[in-house]
Parts: structure tokens; sequence; C-alpha cells
């Protein structure tokens, strides 16, 4: 969702899927792949409780934090192949955001189960950082 369709809550979405993969051909050593995977679950997994309130990251008032963070590897996969990263917020309510996410092979085999919670902050519109207290979401 772009930043000006994030003004019209009829075009704001709690879901998000992104395919990914580590660029070049890795080892056959399961850890690094799952350690590819671990880190790259957390880098857009929150988006969908943002995007659901018309907010950003880049949109320059609001702030984040992990709160948590589980996944489930259910079989083995290779970070180096194409993966479909399917996320979604099904709540966000005081300042707190739920996202889940799975990880699917391109055959649709799901290989990983991701759940984070976060914590989002937005800074009122004319205040700068030291000024009032954030709005929670």
């Amino acid at each position: 969702m772009s930043i000006e369709a994030a003004g019209n809550p009829e075009l704001r979405t709690t879901q998000n899927m992104i395919w990914l993969r580590v660029e070049g051909d890795l080892p056959d050593d399961p850890l690094l792949h799952v350690c590819l995977m671990t880190y790259a679950s957390d880098l857009t997994l929150l988006d969908p409780v943002l995007t659901g309130h018309g907010l950003f990251w880049s949109d320059g008032r609001t702030m984040g934090a992990s709160l948590d963070h589980a996944m489930w590897f259910h079989r083995p996969f290779r970070a180096d192949r194409w993966l479909l990263y399917v996320q979604e917020s099904p709540v966000a309510y005081g300042g707190r955001g739920l996202a889940r996410g799975q990880v699917f092979t391109e055959d649709g085999q799901l290989v990983v189960s991701v759940m984070q919670e976060g914590l989002i902050r937005t800074i009122r519109k004319g205040h700068g950082p030291g000024g009032p207290e954030p709005d929670a979401t």
C-alpha cells in the first residue's frame, strides 16, 4: 500500500505477502537456512499492524518495538529458493499489535510459522521528539 492510499480507510489492509530468497547458492547446512529465515522473518512482520491504521515506518512519526517473537519450523527448506511469506495482523489495540506469518515453499508446503507482538507509538503531528507523550495506536 502506498502512503497516499493510507489516507483512504477503504484501501487499508492488515495483510501482506512477500516473496523472498537469499541471492546465490548456499551450502546444504540446514541451520544456516533456519538462521537466515529467522533474520528475515522480523524485517516486515509488523507492517500489517501499521498499514491497517494507515501508518508506515517511514511516515516520520511512527515508532515500534518487538515485544516477543516466536517461530516454529515444520519441515526443511532452503533460504536460497523462493519462499512466500504471508503476513497478517488479526488485532491491534492499545498501542500493541499482533502479527502472524506463514512461510511457504514455491510448491505450497508450509515450512515456518511466526508470531510477533509489537509495541507501536506515533508522535502527534506538530510535536517533535521530546514533546508530548506519543499517542497509542
